[in-house]
């Protein structure tokens, strides 16, 4: 008889252990919601317009295979910073990379034309980028400062001007628009 009586104290929680795991569980999820409303807020870039970029197929840019991408202005009186985003394999054999940059705005806007040369590696041969495994993420400034003419839904499009085609090793392009401080 005694050893039942001792078994059930074991087997069954007392009240205050029930009210301290109900407490718990509302300090627990609490701490839950404080951590999913700091997500979705705390990681907002308010200086960002665009950032996006394209996976390459095989990690082979070919010519003609211009990378688009469309921004919407709504401000022309502020000034904008205009980055290009660019991933490379370490296999990626060359210490630079050459870009057109297409810009148009509007449908009946005509392009304009610019070709930049990105710096990927330093004169030594060290990649320049933030490594991560075999992988060099960049996102080099093409235009500080920069004001739109207008506001309106601008055209961008990104070409491989390189001598190779394809152009291997090249993992993602993109483009980056945040609004100058």
């Amino acid at each position: 008889m005694k050893l039942a009586a001792i078994n059930k104290a074991f087997v069954q929680p007392s009240v205050a252990t029930a009210r301290s795991n109900r407490c718990f569980l509302n300090y627990g999820f609490s701490c839950f919601i404080i951590a999913l409303l700091f997500a979705f807020t705390g990681c907002s870039d308010p200086k960002r317009v665009m950032d996006e970029s394209i996976s390459i197929a095989n990690h082979n840019w070919i010519y003609g295979n211009k990378i688009k991408f469309d921004v919407d202005i709504k401000d022309a009186q502020v000034s904008y910073n205009l980055y290009l985003n660019v991933r490379v394999t370490s296999a990626y054999r060359y210490s630079n990379m050459f870009v057109l940059v297409y810009q148009s705005q509007g449908p009946t806007k005509k392009a304009t034309t610019t070709r930049y040369e990105l710096k990927l590696a330093s004169p030594t041969g060290e990649w320049l980028g933030k490594g991560s495994g075999s992988m060099y993420s960049y996102q080099i400034p093409f235009k500080q400062q920069y004001h739109f003419p207008v506001a309106g839904k601008y055209h961008f499009e990104i070409e491989q001007n390189m001598r190779d085609n394809p152009l291997r090793s090249v993992s993602d392009v993109g483009l980056r628009v945040e609004k100058s401080e």
